[in-house]
């Protein structure tokens, strides 16, 4: 199913944007693992609508309602099913989307896969809404992973053509804005702020690192670590890009300069630099495997735009009204971390497996 996602653990997301609840089904996780429901709540918040000026004023709690797959705060097993309730709809805001796609969304491409059936409201299954049950399933992987000494970590990398400066280190996301430098982080919000008064959007990149990753986790060719990333993070709407260590950098460099150098310390092998991003042969070499995501801008803008009536199949103006996040990076931070995690819990149980 192409909204289902694992091989040794199955992540399925269900919902629509105005359908009455979002939620998700997480199945091959071990029994008896102990999971901190107030630890997820906070995880959550991070990437929640109507918290700051940046993104949309939609209110909405995403508190999830476990179904199933816990008991007495721990695991049992069986698949783990949660829900959260959309309570803060305007659908009648999308009323003119059904014949009038929007420039950049979805709302075209669904229409023809689906045959005019799909929900248009709010971009139904394709809206960046149901990252929040996205969530749900990669707040718990990460968890699981801590226990196995594995930190996954992000930050806002850039706004626009602002970029972040420093190393990421260690986490930011105790910040109201996730980013190294906080001078350079409010210069973006600055620049956030602008692009809504003008009524545009605007994209940007969010950095993330695998920390404490063992060597060994990915498979050659199609089941690579970066593979597998790259499938649950292409799965966060609105991203356009992925690059791994260095990524296109690397296109510019001569070998010598490229190959990261390795020594010996510790009992472990390391690398002088990670130029790679902690990945060779689609395969975990020990170092932080490391990745920058790009999003495009938001597609629903005030500005006008053209557009094309699906019914009279005649050109049309189109002014969007509802609500709408000038920049969905901010949020999208601890949604990169949720897929990540999804990735490399897969993974991990994969390796386990095999030794």
């Amino acid at each position: 199913m192409s909204s289902s996602y694992g091989e040794n653990i199955e992540v399925t997301i269900f919902g629509q944007s105005h359908s009455s609840g979002i939620g998700m089904t997480l199945q091959g996780v071990p029994a008896g693992e102990e999971l901190d429901l107030e630890e997820l709540s906070k995880f959550l918040a991070r990437r929640a609508p109507g918290r700051n000026e940046y993104s949309s004023p939609r209110r909405e709690p995403d508190e999830p309602e476990f179904l199933c797959g816990i008991f007495n705060g721990k695991t049992c097993g069986t698949p783990i099913t949660a829900i959260i309730r959309n309570k803060d709809r305007r659908s009648e805001d999308y009323s003119a989307l059904k014949d009038l796609p929007r420039p950049g969304h979805a709302d075209y491409t669904a229409n023809i896969k689906y045959f005019g059936a799909q929900d248009y409201r709010g971009g139904g299954h394709f809206s960046g809404r149901l990252t929040a049950a996205l969530c749900i399933a990669g707040g718990i992987c990460k968890q699981l992973l801590e226990k196995e000494g594995i930190q996954i970590i992000a930050r806002i990398s850039s706004i626009g053509p602002i970029k972040d400066r420093g190393e990421l280190f260690s986490s930011v996301a105790d910040k109201a804005f996730p980013v190294c430098d906080d001078e350079m982080g409010e210069k973006m919000r600055e620049y956030i702020a602008e692009r809504k008064a003008e009524g545009d959007s605007v994209g940007g990149t969010v950095e993330c690192s695998v920390l404490g990753v063992p060597a060994g986790l990915g498979d050659p060719m199609f089941d690579g670590m970066e593979n597998r990333i790259a499938k649950a993070v292409f799965a966060i709407p609105a991203v356009k890009g992925l690059e791994f260590g260095i990524g296109f950098g690397a296109s510019e460099l001569t070998g010598s300069e490229n190959n990261d150098g390795m020594y010996y310390e510790g009992g472990e092998i390391h690398t002088v630099t990670n130029h790679a991003g902690g990945i060779l042969g689609g395969i975990t070499n020990g170092m932080p495997v490391t990745f920058r995501v790009g999003f495009k801008p938001t597609p629903s803008i005030t500005k006008a735009q053209r557009s094309v009536n699906l019914t009279t199949k005649e050109d049309e103006g189109l002014m969007i009204t509802g609500r709408h996040d000038p920049c969905i990076v901010p949020r999208a931070v601890p949604v990169v971390e949720a897929a990540a995690a999804i990735a490399v819990y897969d993974a991990l149980l994969a390796r386990k497996r095999e030794l």
